[in-house]
């Protein structure tokens, strides 16, 4: 088995994130994890939610059925130039299972 795909948000827009995931599902990764940080948590939620949904044009290309295989959410210390800050995380793991649509849909 291999290795989970990791897809790290951040600043950009939902859409792009999307993207990402559906191309690692294509390349035959049906478990991606989403991994945040701070402001971008929200993204992340947002793309895990527009995936599971398969709400949009993107989205619609996923495969047939995506599940939330789990959620992990914390803290952890992030070192800056002169300084250390607590951040909050979100990991968030995505499975697709079935196939993906046909071009006809």
């Amino acid at each position: 088995m291999s290795d989970i795909r990791t897809i790290y948000v951040g600043r950009k827009p939902v859409h792009v994130y999307v993207a990402a995931v559906l191309h690692a599902m294509l390349a035959g990764d049906r478990e991606v994890e989403l991994v945040a940080r701070g402001n971008a948590i929200r993204t992340a939620i947002d793309t895990a939610e527009i995936c599971r949904r398969r709400n949009g044009h993107i989205a619609g290309m996923l495969p047939a059925e995506m599940n939330n295989k789990g959620v992990e959410i914390g803290t952890e210390k992030v070192e800056m130039e002169d300084t250390t800050r607590i951040m909050s995380f979100i990991k968030i793991q995505l499975e697709g299972v079935g196939d993906f649509p046909s071009e006809e849909e």
